[in-house]
């Protein structure tokens, strides 16, 4: 059994930062796929970051250069460093492991961007 367990989202006013952690226990192997998704009100949940079996990183769009995704494979832990932040990143932020076959997400962690 794997469990994903996001932290770190909070209220934040416009233009500011948030860090958020996914640590993963259980049955982890390699290879395999992290990454960060979020998912506004009325709309599909989209890609934010990820990394790909090989290490390398993807971003979405909608947060390019303004997120960086790290990660502590020790830990089993994925971070999401996010800034500049505005309204419209106001979301739930999931947390996802693909490993194989199994896909697995956390519970989501809100992130509200208001003044």
């Amino acid at each position: 059994q794997v469990q994903l367990v996001e932290s770190g989202g909070a209220l934040v006013q416009p233009g500011g930062s948030l860090r958020l952690s996914c640590a993963a226990s259980g049955s982890i192997f390699s290879p395999n796929v992290m990454g960060w998704y979020r998912q506004a009100p009325g709309k599909e949940r989209e890609l934010v970051a990820a990394f790909s079996s090989s290490g390398s990183t993807k971003y979405g769009d909608s947060m390019k250069g303004r997120v960086t995704i790290s990660r502590d494979n020790a830990k089993n832990t994925v971070y999401l460093q996010m800034n500049s932040l505005k309204p419209e990143d106001t979301a739930v932020y999931y947390c996802r492991l693909t490993m194989s076959v199994y896909d697995y997400w956390g519970q989501g962690t809100q992130v509200t961007v208001s003044s």
